[in-house]
């Protein structure tokens, strides 16, 4: 029985996805500053946890900014190229089981893609995602650690470096509470510890990507969003979503698979082609 394999090459991680008639039959996740390294460490990982042997492979499907580094098949696979936003479109749709929703696509930086039945279109991007959490962090705390900087800002508390509505008048403003952030960073001082500043800019990031996210959904009449990308897995950015939702009266979703979502669509526009 053959299978697609769709490789999701980004700006920091490669992630590649094993599908069989539509079901997901195997995930991987590898790390590499060079893209097409990293293809082929994904690849022989994917091939070691799945147990699939090349001849059962019948095509594989590249995606992502990395793939244009890719010029010959893998392992002489017929291998092709997908259009990034086709398969994020793709993949948000079937993993979330929405025909109608605003895919948001959390890697280094953010994209947004608009799903309508069978239209799939670009909307925008920002710079704003990962990268500006490791940027950050690594002059604030000295951290480029991924992990370790997910891990230290579930012990800490935003509002210990974010100013607030309720820092900053008493009386009701629109529908903010008075935990609200008013200024990203409007208080940070030194009172403030390493984790406090660790999820201050998570918080922000997660913010600034959940609005622009909103507006874009209102503006396409999209009652739905789908986070996916490595981001969208972050435990520490639980509660700023849930913020968003009570102050904007959206729905944020976080299918299972979130992380694979591109590589699933760049696999499924294989299975369709």
């Amino acid at each position: 029985m053959s299978h697609i394999i769709g490789i999701d090459l980004g700006g920091s991680t490669t992630k590649i996805v094993g599908l069989r008639n539509g079901s997901i039959i195997g995930a991987a996740m590898v790390r590499a500053s060079d893209p097409v390294t990293s293809a082929y460490g994904a690849f022989g990982r994917f091939l070691e946890d799945s147990g699939l042997k090349l001849t059962e492979i019948d095509r594989v499907m590249c995606t992502g900014v990395g793939s244009s580094f890719l010029k010959d098949n893998i392992y002489g696979i017929p291998t092709e190229k997908v259009d990034e936003f086709m398969a994020i479109g793709l993949g948000g749709r079937h993993i979330s089981g929405l025909d109608h929703c605003v895919v948001v696509s959390m890697g280094t930086g953010t994209s947004l893609t608009h799903v309508c039945g069978d239209q799939i279109a670009y909307i925008n991007g920002s710079g704003v995602g990962g990268g500006t959490i490791l940027g950050l962090c690594s002059k604030m705390l000295g951290s480029r650690s991924y992990e370790h900087i997910a891990e230290l800002a579930l012990r800490g508390n935003a509002e210990a470096v974010d100013l607030t509505v309720g820092d900053i008048t008493r009386n009701q403003l629109a529908n903010m509470n008075n935990k609200t952030t008013a200024s990203n960073f409007g208080k940070a001082n030194d009172d403030a510890s390493d984790a406090d500043f660790a999820m201050g800019v998570i918080n922000m990031v997660f913010q600034t990507v959940g609005i622009f996210a909103m507006m874009a959904a209102r503006e396409h009449k999209a009652d739905s969003i789908v986070l996916t990308g490595t981001l969208s897995r972050m435990e520490a950015a639980k509660p700023v979503i849930r913020a968003l939702e009570e102050l904007y009266g959206v729905h944020y979703i976080v299918p299972e698979h979130s992380e694979f979502c591109t590589a699933i669509g760049a696999a499924l526009y294989g299975e369709r082609e």
